[in-house]
């Protein structure tokens, strides 16, 4: 009889200890399955992935050919004078949209990631846009002023 209540004991404090193992387990695999950043998006509006340099995060493929819906935008070179140019870092940690004027409604160019560098042109007359030229390429933009910093 009191071996009975000892095995009963013995199987249910395992069983607990299962459950209890169970349980931490599907919590760490569910915490970092939730804290992994998802892949970037990709929208049709973003088809210059051939005039960025790779490490951009370019979000089109530079090989498909574009849709009769969509065009590629090939920019031409902007002559700066660049005097008061500067080298920055993006520090908006979901990186910025580089469009073709300083206005949330001109035609997008692509993206930058957080944390590539490029070159500081100029500053729209309203200050709230600065004129960029990413690194290692001709490709100049607008992104929206305050998302930077100058890299000593």
């Amino acid at each position: 009889m009191l071996s009975r209540l000892i095995q009963t004991l013995i199987g249910a404090v395992l069983a607990i200890g299962l459950l209890f193992g169970a349980g931490v387990a599907m919590a760490r695999y569910f915490m970092t399955r939730l804290t992994t950043l998802p892949p970037r998006p990709t929208f049709s509006e973003e088809t210059v992935a051939s005039a960025l340099p790779e490490d951009t995060g370019a979000v089109a493929d530079a090989t498909e050919a574009p849709s009769d819906s969509q065009s590629v935008i090939t920019p031409e070179p902007v002559p700066v004078d660049t005097a008061d140019a500067y080298q920055a870092r993006v520090i908006q940690p979901i990186g910025l949209i580089l469009r073709q004027g300083p206005d949330s409604s001109t035609t997008q160019l692509g993206g930058i990631d957080y944390n590539d560098e490029l070159t500081v042109l100029s500053e729209s007359d309203n200050g709230e846009w600065i004129q960029v030229r990413l690194l290692g390429s001709e490709v100049t933009g607008w992104v929206k002023a305050g998302n930077t910093e100058p890299v000593n």
